[in-house]
């Protein structure tokens, strides 16, 4: 597990896909505290890292990486994101504003 301190190149992503899921890295974003945590087995993994460092749960979207992808590199998906009392009914995040401020966090991070 991974809480981003630096900005991770698309290498460093491929190192971290090629030793769990091979082509990709599940993440869990904080939009409010600007953090991405990357590299675990599981979403719910990462949210209750971030959780137990004070992130608070209406602010956690799970995203997967795709380091060799370009147009797909962020894929909204994951179990942790279905949230109906907050109108969010998907796997995915639906809300267009959210997802825009998940990819900023995602994007501060990584090079696209």
């Amino acid at each position: 597990m991974l809480i981003c301190d630096r900005v991770l190149t698309r290498a460093d992503l491929r190192m971290l896909a090629s030793n769990g899921f091979g082509d990709m890295v599940k993440g869990v974003v904080d939009i409010d505290k600007k953090l991405l945590a990357l590299d675990a087995e599981l979403h719910a993994d990462l949210e209750a890292e971030l959780l137990r460092r004070g992130s608070n749960q209406a602010n956690l979207w799970g995203i997967n990486l795709y380091p060799d992808e370009t147009d797909d590199y962020i894929e909204f998906d994951s179990l942790i994101n279905i949230r109906p009392m907050m109108g969010n009914r998907s796997r995915g995040v639906d809300d267009p504003a959210v997802r825009a401020q998940v990819e900023e966090v995602v994007y501060q991070w990584t090079e696209a």
